[in-house]
């Protein structure tokens, strides 16, 4: 439990004749879970999702009609968590300072709100090949980024079901996994589209990389000038909290569906509540919210593990 914020802790405040006083302020980290996420407002304790397949091909009529089925797809349910902090304050403390710092603890507590929600969105990526989920429950019990999809079809998953890999970031595992998105199945096995707007989601130490991948026109590794078939092809997305987890590991995202993919539960938007205790006259400020957020869809993502 933090302790509160009092005139001995901060003696210094009372004394006019220091030169300056600031407050410990830096910019943050930018968001980014409105790049991936669909952000969707929830008024229940908990979301499902569910999907269905799709229909087997039709065919060849023998004389009778051939019924065919559906099968299900797998359950996914979300629950919100709570997230609540606070400072206490002596009213005495903010009588007697002479410098204008500790005016707005709920400025500091909504920018902490803030950094919360977007240590967690990174765990998308970073989390991305464990079944220890924050918030979900998975019916098909494998990681986001996994070599072990299933399907209640009953067809095959030799093909078209891995995402997940552990190439280094590079021109030639580019174009592989590039390649292996485009090879994507449904829950049938069919090929499916994978969209045509690929983008690269890496840490700012793979930054350079990325863009040398994506944005030479010519071959990065001949004399002849032979053309560079990745020149942009690919968005590189920068993601610096990557970096706080693992500095080689990157990832492949479909930009086209990525957000019917990936949710953000809002449950209850950052509270703030600012109190005077009537025995101390003790200056109580704190933040509340509860929110989550998971994933209905592997086929957008492919993670490279490479640590």
């Amino acid at each position: 439990m933090g302790n509160p914020l009092d005139s001995s802790s901060y003696v210094r405040l009372m004394d006019k004749r220091l030169r300056e006083v600031s407050e410990n302020r830096y910019a943050e980290l930018p968001k980014m879970r409105d790049t991936f996420f669909n952000v969707v407002n929830s008024d229940s304790a908990w979301e499902e999702f569910y999907s269905i397949g799709a229909l087997p091909d039709i065919p060849e009529f023998t004389g009778k009609l051939t019924y065919l089925g559906i099968s299900p797809g797998y359950h996914v349910k979300i629950e919100p968590k709570e997230f609540a902090g606070g400072v206490q304050s002596e009213r005495k403390l903010h009588d007697d300072k002479k410098y204008p710092v500790l005016d707005n603890i709920a400025r500091n507590l909504g920018e902490s709100c803030d950094r919360v929600q977007e240590k967690s969105a990174v765990r998308l990526f970073t989390n991305s090949n464990s079944v220890a989920f924050d918030f979900m429950a998975n019916e098909e019990g494998v990681s986001l980024c996994s070599s072990s999809h299933t399907t209640k079809s009953g067809t095959s998953t030799t093909t078209g079901f891995d995402n997940s890999g552990t190439s280094a970031l590079s021109k030639t595992s580019v174009a592989a996994t590039r390649i292996a998105m485009r090879q994507f199945r449904n829950d049938i096995s069919e090929r499916i589209e994978a969209g045509t707007k690929l983008a690269l989601v890496v840490p700012t130490n793979l930054l350079d990389t990325a863009r040398e991948i994506t944005e030479t026109p010519k071959g990065l590794d001949t004399v002849e000038g032979n053309i560079n078939p990745l020149y942009n092809a690919l968005q590189v997305i920068e993601y610096p909290r990557l970096d706080d987890t693992d500095s080689n590991n990157w990832w492949m995202v479909d930009f086209d569906k990525i957000k019917e993919a990936f949710v953000w539960l809002s449950r209850i938007m950052p509270e703030f509540k600012n109190v005077v205790d009537f025995e101390t006259f003790t200056m109580k400020h704190s933040a509340y919210m509860r929110f989550a957020w998971g994933w209905k869809e592997w086929r957008t993502i492919y993670g490279q593990f490479v640590s």
